[in-house]
Formats: structure tokens, sequence, C-alpha cells
């Protein structure tokens, strides 16, 4: 990595992507986000890493923008160049699975970025919302594309027009969080959770999984039914299609050999 704002570790197939502003609450920076695009592309590329953990140093997550700057922080942008988008890559885009263990508070941008991740872990004690509304600006990375995937459109709007806060055990009633633990076992709850991933699924089944299950909001039942068909016709017969199976029946782990990076089907479908 090349960024000090965000740290990588491989271990054991898991890539695990720390927010590193802890004195700052990893309030979240323009190195931030380059950082974590060049993060989520190295874990997108290595076969190595089966499952992704972003997760915030110190005792937040992100507490959302820098606000250091004051006035400054929201001012106006060369259009050319600016995206609300904070991250180039968003998570969703990452054909393995991210794992958001939000370890504490995570407000404004912060939240946003971990909607964009597959399973979120939230700690019961953290502060969370999407507080740009009261920022003087409006919800960004996506959030109006995710949010209402996620919890759907009336939630979405208590959440977004509003701009309040809420802690974990609301934040889980609401559909935001996938499961709230203690904030000292939030990592090893999303850690658990990727070693699972890594030792008992198909790399390329999940992939492809993840891939449609994000895209199938915007598709027919029919066009779900084709792709699902297509991808099927892609996976059936390779040697992770008969490994499956061979493993179950003879009680012992898969061996998987499949790539994400050289088997991946032609997409869009």
């Amino acid at each position: 990595m090349t960024h000090q704002d965000v740290l990588f570790e491989r271990r054991d197939g898991i890539g695990i992507v720390t927010l590193n502003r802890p004195e700052h609450l990893n309030t979240f920076t323009g190195p931030m986000g380059e950082g974590l695009a060049e993060a989520y592309l190295a874990c997108d590329a290595d076969d190595d890493v089966r499952a992704v953990v972003l997760t915030g140093a110190g005792r937040a997550f992100c507490a959302g923008a820098d606000l250091t700057h004051g006035a400054e922080t929201f001012a106006q942008r060369d259009a050319a160049s600016f995206s609300a988008a904070a991250v180039s890559v968003p998570a969703w885009r990452v054909r393995k699975p991210v794992i958001a263990a939000v370890n504490g508070h995570a407000v404004g941008l912060g939240l946003t970025l971990a909607l964009q991740c597959d399973i979120r872990i939230l700690a019961r004690e953290g502060k969370y919302g999407v507080l740009q509304v009261r920022r003087g600006v409006m919800p960004d990375a996506y959030s109006h594309w995710t949010l209402p995937r996620i919890v759907g459109l009336a939630r979405a709007a208590d959440i977004l027009l509003t701009g309040r806060t809420f802690r974990g055990d609301e934040a889980l009633d609401l559909g935001v969080a996938s499961r709230v633990v203690a904030a000292d076992a939030v990592l090893s709850t999303a850690l658990e959770i990727a070693r699972d991933i890594v030792e008992n699924t198909a790399p390329l089944s999940v992939a492809v999984t993840k891939r449609l299950l994000w895209e199938s909001f915007d598709l027919s039942a029919g066009d779900v039914e084709r792709s699902e068909t297509d991808l099927h016709h892609h996976l059936m017969g390779k040697p992770d299609a008969m490994e499956g199976p061979v493993a179950y029946m003879e009680r012992r782990r898969p061996r998987w050999t499949g790539s994400v990076k050289n088997d991946w089907p032609r997409w869009p479908r």
C-alpha cells in the first residue's frame, strides 16, 4: 500500500483493510479514498484473497468527512474532477465478499462506505447515521442506490431525509446491520464469517453470485432466470462443481481450484 491512511494485510485467505487515522476517528480524506480503492483492486485481482474485511483503527470505524477545514470542507469543486462516489472502486465491485467490521461510530461517509459492503457487523455501542443533510450537503457514495436496496424506500427515507443518528440495536431493527455485537467482538465476528467463506465456499461460485445479487434489482425475473441459467452453464462440469459434492460425501473440506481471475465469465450477460 502507498497510502498511510489505509493499511492492508493478507491473512489466511482474508484481505484485511483498515482505515488508519485513529487520532481523528478515521475521518475520511482524499488519500484514504485512494488507498481504499487501491486495496479493493488488489483484493479483486488476487486469487489468494477469498474474502475481505474492512474495519477502522482505534475506537471508530469512520466518523465521516474530515471537517477540520471548516467552511472550506464542502467548498465548490472542479466539475471535471469531483465525484460524490468518494471511492473509485465501490465494495460491491470487488469479486469477493466484503464484510464491514464497523467497530465503532460510523456517520456520514463512514456509514455510506459500509453500505457498499455485502455484510455489515456493527458495534452495539456505536453511533450511526447519514448526517449530510445536517451539514448543508447530501448523502453520497451511492447511498441513494445502496440503502433502499438494503432497507427499503420508507426506511431509507427515514435515515437519509432526517440525518438522525441511531445506535446498534436500532441499526439491526432497520436492517442496516447484518449483525450487532459488542464493540470488542466486531472484528473477530467478521473474521469468523470470512474464514467460513474461505474454508467452505467455491470462490467463483461466490463471485458470480455476488455480482448477480447486486445487479438483480435492475433486472426482471426473466432476466435473472436467464443469467442464473447462463452462469450455471459456466460453472457446471468444471472441477469445483465436481469437487463440492465429492467433498460433501467424503465428509472433508473441499479443495477448490477455480480462479476468479482466470475463469471469470463474460459479463454483463
